[in-house]
């Protein structure tokens, strides 16, 4: 993935006699997708470039079908805005992937994303989507503030970026901190998974506040959860915190 982006980067800086440097940013999870009953979340996303001098930028799905790529230059000064990126700017529907934004110098183009759902005429309220710099490897991190109950639930996303298979062993805790379940999953590579919590733990029981441990040794791992309250739809992203907590 990272050779195909240098590729494209490279076709857009000919001049350049030696490979100019990029900066890579990830949006842990943007998509098309449906969810029970028939709501569809969405992703938007701007890319704003601070600078005075224009940018270019490579945009890529890695996990989706053909791993689609898209570049495009940005002023200086300007904004580029996509409502529904994965429709918008890639043409896809019921997908899901991390995306992958390249910049073509020292800097990264400034990336806002915001999540929500659509049933019919309901729009939920914007979710940010924090963003995460590819450069930077935890081998502990620490979701919090899992819920599994009757009006609420949580999905776990487990992504592998890296060129090889990537072992992540996973620990549930309790709101007291006691370990109720572990597992140890092989995510191959250019994989993302986006699992309901209690299919990782089967034998996780309803309540609030839980905590999952994750550890791998590979790089190019990133992981989240979306908590999603079942009557209104809203929901709340929640990066890892790192290291043990």
């Amino acid at each position: 993935m990272k050779r195909i982006l240098c590729g494209l980067l490279l076709i857009a800086a000919t001049a350049i006699a030696q490979e100019p440097a990029s900066v890579s940013v990830i949006v842990p999870v943007v998509g098309s997708a449906v969810g029970p009953l028939d709501t569809r979340w969405k992703t938007d996303v701007e890319l704003h470039n601070d600078l005075r001098t224009e940018m270019t930028v490579a945009l890529s799905l890695p996990t989706a079908k053909d791993q689609p790529v898209i570049l495009l230059t940005i002023p200086g000064g300007g904004v580029q805005r996509f409502t529904d990126v994965a429709g918008e700017a890639f043409g896809l529907d019921n997908v899901l992937s991390p995306l992958v934004i390249q910049t073509l110098g020292h800097r990264s183009v400034r990336v806002i994303a915001n999540a929500y759902a659509v049933q019919g005429s309901t729009i939920t309220k914007p979710q940010p989507i924090p963003i995460t710099d590819t450069s930077s490897f935890f081998p502990q991190r620490t979701i919090p503030n899992i819920a599994y109950t009757s009006s609420r639930r949580t999905n776990v996303g487990l992504i592998n970026l890296g060129e090889t298979e990537a072992v992540l062993t996973m620990a549930l805790r309790s709101p007291t901190g006691e370990t109720v379940g572990a597992t140890r999953s092989v995510l191959p590579a250019n994989t993302m998974w986006h699992l309901a919590v209690q299919l990782i733990f089967p034998g996780m029981e309803n309540g609030d506040n839980y905590s999952i441990l994750v550890e791998t040794g590979m790089h190019d791992t990133f992981v989240y959860a979306s908590v999603i309250d079942n009557t209104t739809n809203e929901a709340q992203f929640i990066a890892p915190l790192v290291g043990v907590h």
